[in-house]
């Protein structure tokens, strides 16, 4: 397998510039491209926002264009994301001022988790459990 992600959720929000401040602030994404359309600067036609322990999500702004992206509305989704520190997460999320819904939990297959909701309702749980995935991409 190679180094790149093969999965990235992608996402349309109602206010995209704002969700990208919010998911860079409160969970540390990094902004690796960001594409703002020539005709309306504060709509995002796309931005991929990296995470800090591989992968990363793609969004834009919900818009109508004719095309065929147009008939994806602004939608709540729930998305798992692997971290090595959940505690000091949870606490930036905190400080940024994050909905938290779940609080710090140990599970009882090993992993410590939460999860917050963002502006516009998706949730974002995470957690130390990486999967049943190998190195290579095999499955344990």
């Amino acid at each position: 397998m190679n180094a790149h992600a093969h999965v990235w959720p992608c996402f349309r929000f109602a206010d995209a510039p704002a969700a990208i401040t919010f998911l860079t602030t409160a969970f540390g994404f990094t902004v690796a491209a960001e594409y703002r359309n020539a005709d309306d600067p504060t709509v995002v036609d796309h931005a991929e926002l990296h995470w800090p322990f591989g992968g990363g999500v793609m969004l834009g702004s919900v818009r109508d264009d004719g095309s065929v992206l147009s008939s994806l509305p602004a939608s709540s989704s729930l998305t798992y994301l692997v971290c090595e520190d959940p505690d000091a997460l949870h606490d930036r999320a905190v400080r940024a001022g994050a909905e938290i819904v779940m609080a710090l939990t140990d599970q009882p297959y090993g992993s410590r988790d939460f999860m917050a909701r963002d502006p516009e309702g998706n949730i974002w749980s995470f957690g130390t459990y990486g999967g049943t995935l190998t190195a290579d991409g095999e499955s344990a």
